[in-house]
C-alpha cells in the first residue's frame, strides 16, 4: 500500500471512483464541501460583506494554495533528494500542498481570531476543555463535514492530512495551546506512526503551507489595508513614532517568532529601516504605474509575494534530525528576510487589527457570539433552539462528544452573516421569517 494515499475509513477506495489520482479525489471532496463553501462568508481582517475588494477566508485560503502550488513545482525540480522519495513526509506534491493550503483555514470560526479566541475562553472557564482553530480543521475533515458514502468527515489522504497537520501534536500534552484535539489526534498519531514520522517534525508540504500562509498574509493583508485607507503610503505615517513602537511591542510579545535571530540586530533600527524601504519602493512602483494606486497596490503584493516564494528552500535541521522548509540564501537560512516577512505582518496586525473601529466589530462580536453561547449551553434549552441534525448527530454520538463540545462545533461552523441572524433571531424584536431554510 501506499502509505501517502493510504485512507483511515476508506483503505480499499470502495467508495470512490478509481477513474482520478487520490489526491485529485481530495480536491474534489474538499471545494465541494460545505465547510469549504463557507469560507465565503468568514472574516479575514475586515469582516465578511464589508466590500467586494476585501479578502475573506475563501479567498486567502485560495491565493495561499496558489502560492503553495508554484513554490512546491519549482522545489521539485531544484532539491534532486525528493525524487528519490526516502521517506513519506520528505515529498513534496504540488497537489497535496495545494488541497493542504484549501484546508489549512476550515476550521477558523466566525469574526476571526476573536471568534476563536473568545471560544476557546468560554469552553476553558466552564468545561476545561480547548477551542482552537487548527484542531478544529480535523474535527471538520474528519468527524463533522460528510461526503456521499461515508459517515466519517471527507477521508482525505494521509498525505494531505498530514499536510495540513502544521503542529503535530495533542492538544491533550501539557502547555500546548495549538495542536489536534484528542478524538482526532488518534488518527493522525497513527498515520504519523505509520509513517515513522520524528516526533514533534512537520512534513515538508506541511511545513510548505505554513510559510505560504505567512507569505499571503505579510502581502495581501497590507494591500487590503492600503485599499481601506488605514495604511497610508507617505511619511508622516510610516514615521509615526507610535507606529515604530506599536510594532516593536508586538514582535516582542509573540512568542511565535523567537527563532528568526532578533538577538542578532538591532529591533529598532530594523524596524524602522524595512519601513522606509517599503515606503521608498511603494514611491517607485507609483511612479512606473504613472502614479495609479490600484496598479501600484497589486504591483506591490506581486513583487513581494515573488521575492518571498522564490527564496523558499529546504534546508537540513539538526535539532530535529529532519529537513525544514524556510527561507533560503546560500545554502544558509535567511534570517533577515524571515525577520522582514514578520515586521510586515506586524504591520498589517498593528494597523488594522489594532485599529479603533475594527475593535469594535471584534467586540461586537464577542458580545454576539457569547450570546449565541449562552443561549445554547444548557442541553434541555439549547436543543430546542438547534438545528434537528445537529441534535441528531449529538445523540448518534454523545458517548464521545459533549453537549459543549457540540455547541462550539455549531457556534464556530457559522459565518459571520449566519452568526449575526441567529443572534438577531434570539434577541432583536423581529427578524425574517420562521420558513426561511437554516
Amino acid at each position: 500500500m501506499d502509505l501517502r494515499k493510504m485512507r483511515i475509513f476508506d483503505t480499499e477506495h470502495i467508495q470512490s471512483s478509481e477513474e482520478r489520482d487520490e489526491y485529485e479525489k481530495d480536491y474534489a471532496r474538499l471545494i465541494q464541501s460545505p465547510a469549504f463553501r463557507r469560507l465565503q462568508g468568514k472574516s479575514q481582517v475586515f469582516g465578511a460583506g464589508t466590500g467586494d475588494y476585501y479578502r475573506t477566508r475563501l479567498t486567502h485560503s485560495l491565493e495561499v494554495s496558489q502560492i503553495a502550488r508554484e513554490v512546491a513545482r519549482r522545489m521539485q525540480k531544484e532539491y534532486a533528494f525528493l525524487a528519490h522519495k526516502v521517506h513519506p513526509g520528505l515529498m513534496l506534491d504540488p497537489a497535496v500542498v495545494e488541497c493542504a493550503a484549501l484546508a489549512h483555514d476550515l476550521g477558523h470560526p466566525p469574526f476571526g481570531h476573536k471568534g476563536e479566541e473568545v471560544l476557546n475562553r468560554l469552553l476553558a472557564e466552564e468545561h476545561g476543555l480547548a477551542y482552537e482553530g487548527n484542531a478544529q480543521n480535523f474535527r471538520i475533515l474528519m468527524f463533522l463535514e460528510k461526503r456521499a458514502g461515508s459517515g466519517s468527515g471527507l477521508d482525505l489522504s494521509a498525505a494531505v492530512l498530514l499536510g495540513i497537520n502544521k503542529y503535530p501534536y495533542s492538544l491533550e500534552d501539557p502547555g500546548r495551546i495549538k495542536g489536534v484535539y484528542a478524538m482526532e489526534w488518534e488518527s493522525i498519531n497513527y498515520l504519523r506512526e505509520a509513517w515513522e514520522m520524528p516526533k514533534g517534525c512537520a512534513t515538508l508540504e506541511a511545513q510548505l503551507m505554513d510559510l505560504c500562509d505567512d507569505i499571503a498574509y505579510s502581502t495581501h493583508d497590507i494591500e487590503d489595508g492600503i485599499r481601506a485607507g488605514k495604511i497610508l503610503m507617505n511619511p508622516t505615517f510610516f514615521e509615526d513614532q507610535r507606529l515604530l513602537d506599536n510594532l516593536i511591542q508586538e514582535i516582542v510579545d509573540d512568542q511565535g517568532n523567537v527563532e528568526v535571530g532578533w538577538e542578532q540586530v538591532d529591533m529598532h533600527a530594523m524596524v524602522k529601516q524595512v519601513l522606509a524601504d517599503y515606503l521608498t519602493q511603494w514611491e517607485q512602483i507609483y511612479a512606473e504605474c504613472n502614479h495609479e494606486s490600484s496598479r501600484t497596490r497589486r504591483e506591490m503584493k506581486a513583487r513581494w509575494v515573488s521575492r518571498f516564494a522564490q527564496q523558499v528552500g529546504i534546508i537540513d535541521d539538526p535539532k530535529k534530525g529532519w529537513k525544514r522548509v524556510t527561507f533560503v540564501r546560500d545554502g544558509q537560512e535567511d534570517l533577515q528576510l524571515l525577520r522582514t516577512m514578520e515586521i510586515l505582518k506586524k504591520v498589517a496586525w498593528v494597523t488594522l487589527i489594532k485599529d479603533f473601529r475594527v475593535q469594535r466589530l471584534q467586540k461586537r462580536s464577542e458580545i454576539m457570539i457569547q450570546s449565541l453561547w449562552n443561549s445554547f449551553k444548557v442541553y434541555e434549552t439549547g436543543r430546542m433552539i438547534i438545528p434537528p441534525d445537529w441534535t441528531q448527530s449529538y445523540e448518534q454520538h454523545k458517548h464521545k462528544w459533549s453537549w459543549p463540545r457540540m455547541v462550539a462545533d455549531y457556534i464556530s461552523g457559522m459565518t459571520d452573516a449566519y452568526a449575526e441572524k441567529v443572534y438577531t433571531e434570539l434577541f432583536a424584536s423581529r427578524s425574517g421569517s420562521i420558513y426561511e431554510m437554516d
